[in-house]
């Protein structure tokens, strides 16, 4: 175990307990010796952590206390690189892009043995089937999506019928090989989803839709049988 883990079990640990606990119990539920164990507090409190005590007394956390945005568990980290590889390889052009950036500003204030770890990953994207490409900026969806405001689409359906729709997208879902735009559709009073690669044209309306976002998403969820995220 990295000392970065190390360090931020024993905060998690400290969190469990309300009332101070004893510096053997600690280092035994860390499975570390009393003097690591000792050596960690310091290194912690050094950091300004609030950890209250001492030797034969026993340490606490005071409440409150809020973990470093940034201090991540070693499966967090892979779990945001794999994710971050995954977007740049099969999000547009600006998503992938931002993706490469977040991970980048991630790394740069990890701490040295997690930056080692991340950028070694052996956590790969393998390759997947061509993307269609759209004729258009899939931003603009994603603009609209979160301010909540309609879209003008010129959209043409698997048999090459096509028709101008308004729409109040709330979800934009990818898959392996198409995006899908998931929304209200004005023209068919119901939910409809429409391939990202079928659709031509795209006008941001300045009109924001008469409904919430995160309620269309539910209603649609619930519709459909899709689990909320876990």
């Amino acid at each position: 175990m990295s000392r970065s883990q190390r360090l931020l079990d024993l905060i998690q640990l400290l969190r469990r307990h309300r009332r101070p606990v004893s510096g053997r119990r600690l280092a035994d539920e860390l499975r570390v010796s009393i003097r690591t164990l000792y050596r960690d507090i310091v290194t912690l409190q050094a950091q300004g952590a609030p950890i209250e005590g001492e030797p034969g007394l026993g340490y606490v956390l005071k409440p409150g206390f809020m973990l470093p945005p940034l201090m991540f568990s070693e499966d967090e980290i892979e779990a945001l690189v794999l994710g971050s590889r995954w977007v740049s390889d099969r999000a547009d052009g600006r998503l992938a892009l931002a993706a490469r950036d977040a991970l980048a500003k991630i790394l740069a204030v990890l701490p040295g043995d997690l930056r080692d770890d991340a950028e070694a990953s052996a956590l790969l994207v393998g390759p997947g089937a061509a993307i269609m490409a759209e004729s258009f900026d899939l931003s603009a969806i994603r603009k609209a999506i979160r301010s909540e405001r309609k879209l003008s689409i010129l959209y043409r359906d698997g048999a090459g019928q096509a028709s101008e729709r308004v729409v109040w997208p709330f979800a934009l879902s990818f898959f392996d090989h198409v995006r899908v735009v998931v929304a209200w559709c004005e023209l068919r009073q119901d939910f409809r989803h429409f391939r990202t690669d079928r659709i031509s044209q795209v006008q941001p309306l300045d009109i924001r839709y008469p409904r919430r976002r995160q309620g269309l998403l539910k209603e649609w969820r619930e519709r459909e049988g899709v689990p909320p995220p876990s």
